[in-house]
């Protein structure tokens, strides 16, 4: 994971749910063309919308060749993604398909 001193931190909520996904959206869109750190440090259940926006994310960070990184991933943020395939450094280094 990356150093997050001069990325803007986003703050995931405790439950990665349906109901968290479009303000999740959101305050990507809102953060789009700044460094960003993901603190994952509170999360305790990741649903499959969640990390659907979090792929979404990482991949248009990547097209933007704009730092992302996810700081202080909690057992619950870890669990989760194990749980759907994946693990913190997988998600980082997801490829650009187009």
């Amino acid at each position: 994971m990356n150093d997050a001193t001069d990325a803007l931190v986003i703050d995931l909520p405790a439950h990665l749910d349906l109901t968290a996904a479009a303000p999740l959206a959101e305050r990507f869109l809102a953060a789009r063309g700044e460094a960003i750190a993901i603190d994952a440090s509170k999360v305790e259940r990741l649903g499959g919308q969640c990390l659907q926006v979090l792929l979404s994310a990482v991949v248009t960070w990547k097209a933007d060749l704009t730092p992302l990184s996810i700081i202080q991933p909690s057992d619950g943020f870890e669990s989760g993604l194990k749980l759907l395939g994946l693990s913190v450094d997988s998600l980082i280094e997801k490829e650009i398909t187009l």
